[in-house]
């Protein structure tokens, strides 16, 4: 019988209070219940209110283009080492949409040079018209995913990237934390 391995309490702690993820994905990525760890951070007065700071710290970083650090110091507690890791890996979740947008400009771009060289004839302008709208809607699509990837629309008033993310993805029943 394999032995259960006891969760890492203060990962779970610096997840929690960077308030990036659900306490269900804490919970299933530490293989412990959602309960328990609401129970250890109501018992130790953890508080999720780092979003804002990690946000911040996160626009910071792809504006520097900066490569992630990793903490060799898992006892520190500090708010700073929380916004650091919770912003680190959410920077690297923009520049990698950043990077896969770059793709997909590209096969914009090669849709739109196709439908500007092809000529418009009575046997295919029921096609033309199809292909320049999707290629419209594509167009408009990567402009937002652009705009938001870059934080370029972004107020305070606006949903989290990640309650954006869950909406997209139409995953409704997750909470995002």
């Amino acid at each position: 019988m394999t032995k259960k391995l006891r969760p890492d309490w203060e990962a779970i702690e610096r997840a929690y209070r960077a308030g990036s993820v659900s306490v269900r994905s804490i919970a299933e990525a530490h293989d412990t219940s959602e309960g328990t760890i609401r129970s250890r951070a109501k018992a130790q007065g953890w508080q999720r209110d780092l979003t804002d700071q990690v946000r911040t710290a996160t626009k910071d970083k792809i504006s520097r283009n900066t490569s992630r650090t990793d903490f060799t110091q898992p006892d520190v507690r500090e708010d700073a080492v929380v916004v650091e890791e919770a912003s680190s890996a959410r920077a690297d979740v923009v520049m990698g949409q950043i990077s896969r947008l770059s793709v997909w400009q590209g096969i914009s771009q090669k849709l739109a040079k196709s439908l500007s060289e092809d000529e418009v004839t009575e046997e295919n302008r029921g096609e033309f018209a199809r292909c320049l709208s999707i290629g419209v809607d594509a167009e408009l699509k990567l402009i937002k995913a652009e705009r938001q990837a870059y934080g370029i629309d972004e107020t305070p008033h606006e949903e989290t990237y990640e309650t954006r993310l869950a909406r997209v993805m139409g995953d409704t029943g997750v909470a995002m934390g």
